[in-house]
């Protein structure tokens, strides 16, 4: 391991996320926050001044760089940069005085830069607005992600973008869409906020401010979820918002190479993706689904409420953004336990989605049909196809080892929750909404509740998750091979 290396590419990474921070400084003087700017400025010059030292120990290196050092700068990267993110929110009296010390911070930053969109904020309307801001965009920068963005804007790192891209764009698909590994990180970020702005204008038309359009712009196009208002979307009781919100979280949900593919003239390679297929039928059918539990349960009485929320929760939670415009935890166990399934599969991959994503939920689905058929004809020689493509040996065995271990940290996580006191239900669905990047989940930590009262170590633990699942678990957990921090 290149220590020093890893050491430079580190201190500029942490530096460029703590410069950041300047933009939420002007929403901080609208609202007369004096004591926000303050934090907003100590943040950045300890920011800078951790990245500078880190940076200045390995700056005359210029030995090769491998993959083993761009999985430590990927992974070390959001974890430190998380704790660099935190500062603001611990030097906020606001935040302290409703939430507590570092740890809640460590917790609401890493959800902010993972998408996960957990909070451990109780009054969110009470917080001050450039804090607000701050932790809208965190989600903003993780969405396509903070080294993405940063391989795109800095030409100048040369061979090593190609092991930080490679590692950081999630899913079985890693193409960007262009050869050069820095111009496919490029046009995924100009697709990522042409998108972006997009919807912020359409937001403000609807009757948001500019303020909540930008916001909840930020946080729909990273599906991370998190709101301005204590009630969530639900909040702004408009059917049109929740329309535009639906759109855009429909279409981040979705391959982004597809999105570059159309912008270079290969628009019919959309319609021809089995993945976005698979995508749309999932929600068509569990939208019908939730629809007709809600009406035969009696939590509705009007057809038309019905289909309304549960085509948002369905989209909310599918693609792991967990908006909310309804309370779900009060819905019947059918439709709650069709949620919690849907929070497994996640959006496409290579969209901003989290969770398992859909093609290896499809590529699972598929090779247990075939292990089905062969069980009664064991002589027969068939393999798993997607889209008229017979998948690899190799492709196969990362698929069904990234699921089988995605279950497992889950199976796992929700015990050791269950350990610190949690009740099953909250248990298990507080590790899968982190794992997963959804953001609430059912009980004690439902879609009007929050992760404040969880202890120390749960809140710690569950920001480990959120990087497992934004990271694709394998990023993170080399960590802990001895052999991987070798010379």
């Amino acid at each position: 391991m290149n220590f020093r290396y890893v050491s430079k590419l580190l201190g500029m990474l942490i530096a460029f996320a703590s410069a950041t921070m300047i933009f939420s400084i002007p929403w901080s003087l609208l609202a007369g926050e004096t004591g926000m700017v303050l934090a907003f400025v100590k943040s950045m010059v300890i920011g800078v001044a951790v990245g500078g030292a880190l940076f200045a120990w390995g700056r005359k290196i210029t030995d090769e760089f491998f993959r083993r050092e761009g999985l430590a700068v990927v992974s070390l990267g959001w974890i430190l940069v998380a704790a660099v993110g935190a500062l603001p929110f611990w030097f906020c009296p606001a935040f302290a005085a409703d939430a507590g010390g570092f740890v809640d911070a460590y917790f609401e930053s890493m959800s902010g830069f993972t998408t996960t969109g957990s909070t451990v904020i109780t009054n969110i309307e009470g917080m001050p607005q450039g804090l607000l801001f701050w932790r809208s965009f965190t989600q903003w920068l993780g969405g396509m992600g903070i080294v993405v963005l940063f391989v795109a804007v800095l030409p100048a790192m040369g061979i090593e973008a190609k092991h930080l891209y490679k590692v950081e764009v999630p899913g079985i698909k890693k193409e960007g869409g262009a050869p050069r590994i820095k111009d496919a990180a490029g046009l995924l970020w100009k697709v990522y906020l042409g998108l972006s702005v997009a919807e912020a204008v359409l937001l403000k038309l609807a009757g948001m401010t500019w303020y909540e359009a930008l916001n909840h712009t930020f946080t729909t196009m990273a599906t991370g979820g998190f709101s301005t208002r204590n009630a969530s979307v639900a909040g702004f009781d408009s059917l049109a918002i929740e329309i535009i919100i639906i759109i855009f979280m429909l279409l981040v949900g979705v391959n982004f190479s597809l999105f570059v593919g159309a912008l270079r003239g290969r628009a019919r390679d959309m319609l021809r993706d089995v993945e976005l297929r698979t995508y749309l039928i999932i929600i068509a059918a569990v939208t019908l689904a939730l629809t007709a539990s809600l009406m035969v349960g009696g939590i509705y009485d009007s057809y038309g409420r019905s289909f309304r929320d549960s085509l948002f929760q369905a989209v909310s939670i599918v693609t792991t953004t967990g908006y909310c415009t309804a309370d779900f935890d009060e819905w019947t166990p059918f439709a709650r336990m069709t949620l919690v399934a849907l929070m497994f599969v996640g959006g496409c991959a290579g969209s901003t989605g989290g969770s398992m994503k859909v093609i290896r939920v499809l590529v699972v689905a598929k090779a247990g049909a075939l292990e089905i058929e062969k069980f009664f004809f064991p002589k027969m020689v068939k393999q798993v196809k997607v889209g008229g493509t017979t998948l690899p040996d190799a492709t196969m065995r990362a698929v069904l080892g990234f699921s089988a271990l995605f279950i497992g940290v889950w199976a796992f996580g929700s015990l050791f929750m269950a350990v610190l006191g949690m009740d099953l239900e909250t248990a298990a669905s507080s590790v899968i909404a982190c794992l997963g990047n959804i953001g609430p989940g059912l009980a004690k930590v439902g879609a009007v509740e929050n992760f404040g009262w969880i202890s120390a170590p749960g809140k710690i633990f569950l920001s480990f998750c959120m990087v497992m699942g934004r990271l694709e678990l394998f990023t993170v957990l080399v960590l802990f091979v001895p052999s991987f921090w070798k010379e």
